[in-house]
């Protein structure tokens, strides 16, 4: 049974605040029990970090991958790997344009208005599969950018009318590396190479020393942020 939006938003604020030192398997578990089918997790595939805590806290969990047909091949390759390894539900979500339709349609659109191809190639296509369920979760992190620093491990995606829950949204890069190093993470193979935070290839760079990890993603503009989490 799908609750009303109302009753969603209490039970997030009341998470937010009871599991904010709880555990990434503790936050997972609390949203697999308290929605069930209806809660679906998502990843980018940068790395396995969060499919890989998923299954442990809730094995054959959907994970929704947002193919936007601009990916690099090491990170579908990734996706793969991720869906034979890991015991999750990798499902692959994407805009019904195929790319040559797209741009014949719209041109380059991430050359000329990246936000309207974030919006067309990203935020619809994820809206549309997020329909059924009543909670999502994403593997958000409060280290990861100023942008983010307020995010809470269970919040209320207003724009959605959904639970969104982070579960490693207070873990530090630290902690990041120690449990990709003790559990051998699958990881993107671009990161090896400067990749910091992986998104579509035309939009996309290595960071040199010093720079941001997001310092790669639409360099040049004042875009940081996608739209799918805000």
């Amino acid at each position: 049974m799908t609750l009303v939006a109302e009753n969603l938003e209490g039970l997030a604020g009341n998470a937010a605040r009871d599991l904010e030192d709880a555990t990434a398997h503790e936050i997972l578990s609390w949203a697999a029990e308290s929605f069930g089918e209806r809660f679906v997790v998502t990843a980018s595939m940068a790395d396995g970090l969060l499919s890989h805590v998923a299954g442990e806290a809730v094995p054959g969990v959907t994970v929704l991958f947002l193919d936007t047909g601009y990916h690099f091949a090491e990170t579908l390759g990734t996706r793969d790997a991720v869906a034979a390894t890991y015991p999750v539900d990798v499902q692959t979500v994407t805009h019904p344009l195929r790319v040559p339709e797209h741009e014949a349609e719209y041109g380059r659109l991430y050359q000329i208005d990246p936000d309207l191809c974030c919006a067309i190639r990203k935020v619809w296509p994820l809206d549309r599969a997020l329909r059924p369920y009543d909670a999502w979760a994403s593997g958000v992190r409060r280290a990861e950018s100023p942008a983010r620093a307020d995010t809470p491990v269970v919040g209320w995606d207003v724009k959605r009318r959904k639970v969104k829950v982070n579960p490693l949204a207070t873990w530090t890069d630290e902690q990041v590396d120690q449990y990709v190093a003790e559990h051998g993470i699958l990881v993107n193979p671009l990161r090896q190479i400067g990749y910091a935070s992986i998104g579509c290839a035309p939009c996309t760079r290595p960071v040199g020393a010093g720079e941001h990890p997001r310092a790669g993603r639409w360099s040049g503009s004042a875009k940081s942020e996608c739209g799918l989490h805000g």
